[in-house]
């Protein structure tokens, strides 16, 4: 088995993680959470997302989350942003990437963005042109790449077409994102058989949700394809509002545990990143899936 000798993950769970999350996180919980993780080794932390607050109560105070954290050099600190509304507010509060996102799914998408994939392309590309004119790094993710709650199976070359337009935006990395934990491993090699020559291994992560707990698996066979980049979520913490019934994403902590016993270096600090988890979970006041957590909680 050929596996990358070094994998980059990036860790969405302060936006990802928690915007499902109903009972209301105190600001200076995510503070001090975001600081702990800045402690791990992490190279990337997507804080926070600056959608309208009606949409996602949980992260209405994403100016000053951005702001009060304690950013390390070597760290890139991201932000979700919709539209120009939610740039301004990004760039107020001096996030060092700007992510976009839409689905593959044109039902998702509507659920999401309450608009069409067509009707999303030209606000996404403003967005876009601006964070690039204000030096920003640009993500996007895709949602729905491997199913959606509504659509059911989506169709590999509408996956591409979207992929490709925003590549042609101008976008540095792209994200595709098991969203409701669908996919399996044949499925995954499958697909990234496809975009092998379409899309370079350097702009690409999977972003894996564990529904069905398939995502280590999902993650192993990417490894095997060469890919490096993978989104994870401290303690398995997440959901998305949107698509009824997905969980959350692979844990950051099994991942890393997976990484480490087969050899592949991430630079982060197990025990750093667990320690970050158990703080998270006394504070939303309920266990995170975490097959890593567990094992640490019942020993610490």
């Amino acid at each position: 088995m050929s596996l990358p000798k070094q994998v980059i993950i990036k860790e969405v769970g302060p936006r990802d993680g928690l915007q499902n999350e109903k009972e209301e996180i105190k600001t200076e919980d995510k503070i001090e959470w975001i600081n702990q993780l800045s402690e791990t080794g992490l190279s990337y932390i997507e804080l926070t997302s600056f959608v309208h607050p009606k949409w996602i109560p949980q992260l209405k105070d994403a100016v000053e989350v951005a702001r009060s954290v304690e950013r390390k050099d070597g760290i890139t600190y991201a932000a979700l942003v919709p539209n120009m509304k939610g740039l301004e507010r990004a760039l107020e509060a001096d996030v060092d990437e700007v992510s976009i996102f839409m689905s593959a799914s044109e039902s998702h998408n509507k659920k999401n963005i309450n608009k069409s994939i067509n009707e999303t392309y030209p606000i996404l590309k403003k967005v876009v042109e601006e964070a690039k004119e204000a030096g920003k790094s640009v993500r996007g993710y895709v949602s729905t790449v491997f199913g959606c709650p509504y659509d059911g199976r989506v169709d590999e070359q509408q996956v591409i077409d979207v992929c490709q337009n925003l590549f042609d935006m101008g976008i540095d990395e792209l994200s595709l994102g098991d969203t409701i934990g669908v996919a399996n491993p044949i499925q995954v090699g499958q697909f990234l058989d496809l975009i092998e020559d379409k899309f370079s291994k350097d702009q690409i992560a999977l972003h894996f949700h564990d529904t069905r707990g398939m995502a280590l698996a999902n993650t192993l066979v990417s490894l095997e394809k060469g890919y490096y980049i993978f989104d994870g979520s401290v303690g398995g913490l997440g959901g998305c509002p949107y698509a009824k019934g997905a969980s959350g994403n692979v844990s950051t902590d099994d991942l890393v545990h997976m990484l480490h016993e087969m050899g592949v270096q991430t630079g982060i600090d197990l025990n750093q990143i667990l320690k970050a988890g158990s703080f998270i979970q006394d504070k939303i006041d309920k266990p995170l899936p975490s097959k890593q957590m567990n094992i640490y909680r019942k020993s610490s």
